[in-house]
């Protein structure tokens, strides 16, 4: 066993790789005995890439042996969620309405990540065709929360986020269509990117939404989120270093973002806003009611794609789904084409009027989520509660996708209660600067 490598960032693993203290095969090789040998092996992986993962890792010690490494990440295993298309291996998106699908190529982003030298470990868990933000899944299998087993582990990158939290990846990644990155980084104490729209390419992605669908890293750090997005396809990693608070604005966005917050993700949040004041970050208070009309667009938008996109494969089989998953798409029965329509048409609107009112900040901060996580035995049981407890879970992250934007989720000193920076769209490299001078000044150690 490596000394400390499943606590380790996948940036420090690879400073290890570079410096030639630490060989990508034998790294691997942990990751992948330790996948086998855990108890909750089959609830966190779909299925490993063992052949594929070392074949990678032999080629990433070849290279670190002749000085060409490919990046700061050459030669360290990360793993992927199961809608990300694979070659040659199994991609079901969570669904046993897609059981024995096998792609003939990978997704565009996870070649962009092969040609950067990462090693794919294998395919992770997920919530049904990625439509819930509590990552609950009967169908497949549920992961298990990292501060007790018992919570849901949030969603629908659920298996993403569980992999790096209980050290069997460096580093996940998932996707985000209404906070499916944020919310299970959150609830498992990690850091998650939510990208702008069309930054990273979605081709060989299981769809969703495709008009709010985006590729994000779950992990350790805010470094390690800015060279996974470099991998991916994405902007240069920023220079991380020199990175400070002082002088920087902040706007706290209230009525829709904290109205049914709970007591203890707010004082978490509170908490967080203090640490941040103390090192010379302003923050202001603003409310924006288009935030609230656009939340109630948010039932029509995102359930109309999502049942064009899967209406006809559902009711061609629909007891293959877990029920309220399957209600959740079935609601996009009862929209016209034309609300639809002029819904996206007034979301344009909201989205310029928001660019505009928060124009002057550096970034616009709420809590990641509204909830802790809740009991997964109850979300079973209860459907109502599935129902609303689904709907608060999702309630802040989706402001983000709604308005367009870039989103960072970094940890607080409360387990599974993050706080979350929104940036204007394609600044990722910016909020990434931010969001390293947030976490130093966080200090939050999990």
């Amino acid at each position: 066993m490596i000394n400390g490598w499943n606590s380790m960032s996948a940036s420090a693993l690879g400073r290890e790789i570079e410096a030639g203290r630490l060989d990508p095969v034998a790294l691997t090789e942990a990751f992948l005995d330790a996948i086998d040998h855990h108890q909750y092996r089959d609830l966190i992986y779909a299925r490993s890439t063992a052949e594929r993962a070392l074949s990678e890792a032999e080629a990433a010690r070849a290279r670190a042996k002749d000085g060409v490494r490919r990046g700061p990440l050459d030669g360290v295993p990360i793993s992927w969620k199961d809608l990300y298309d694979t070659a040659g291996t199994l991609t079901e998106a969570g669904s046993a309405l897609l059981k024995g699908r096998v792609p003939a190529a990978d997704a565009i982003v996870l070649q962009n990540a092969t040609r950067a030298g990462l090693v794919c470990l294998g395919k992770t868990h997920m919530t049904e065709l990625a439509f819930s933000g509590l990552g609950l899944n009967p169908i497949t299998a549920t992961p298990p929360n990292i501060n007790d087993p018992a919570l849901a582990p949030g969603g629908s990158s659920s298996g993403a986020a569980t992999s790096v939290a209980f050290g069997l990846a460096a580093a996940g990644i998932g996707s985000d269509t209404g906070g499916s990155v944020r919310i299970p980084a959150a609830w498992n104490n990690l850091v998650g990117l939510k990208t702008t729209s069309g930054l990273l390419s979605l081709e060989g992605v299981v769809p969703l939404c495709s008009r709010f669908d985006t590729v994000g890293p779950l992990c350790r750090t805010v470094e390690d989120a800015a060279h996974l997005l470099a991998a991916m396809g994405g902007p240069k990693a920023p220079d991380l270093t020199n990175t400070s608070l002082s002088g920087l604005r902040f706007a706290v966005l209230e009525t829709v973002a904290l109205d049914n917050c709970r007591p203890e993700p707010m004082a978490a949040f509170e908490g967080a806003l203090a640490k941040l004041a103390a090192k010379g970050a302003h923050i202001s208070r603003l409310s924006f009611a288009g935030a609230q009309r656009a939340m109630e667009l948010a039932g029509c938008l995102f359930v109309c794609e999502a049942w064009a996109q899967w209406g006809e494969t559902i009711e061609a089989d629909p007891e293959k789904m877990y029920s309220p998953v399957r209600q959740r798409f079935e609601a996009g029965k009862g929209y016209a084409a034309y609300e639809y329509i002029r819904g996206w048409t007034e979301l344009k609107r909201i989205r310029q009027a928001y660019q505009a009112l928060t124009a002057g900040y550096d970034a616009v901060l709420i809590p990641s989520s509204s909830i802790l996580p809740p009991d997964r035995e109850r979300l079973l049981s209860d459907n109502d509660y599935f129902i609303s407890e689904n709907l608060l879970a999702l309630n802040n992250t989706r402001i983000g996708n709604l308005m367009g934007v870039c989103a960072l989720t970094l940890p607080t000193s409360t387990a599974a209660a993050g706080i979350m920076a929104m940036a204007s769209p394609f600044s990722e490299p910016r909020l990434l600067r931010l969001g390293a001078a947030m976490e130093a000044a966080l200090g939050a150690q999990l």
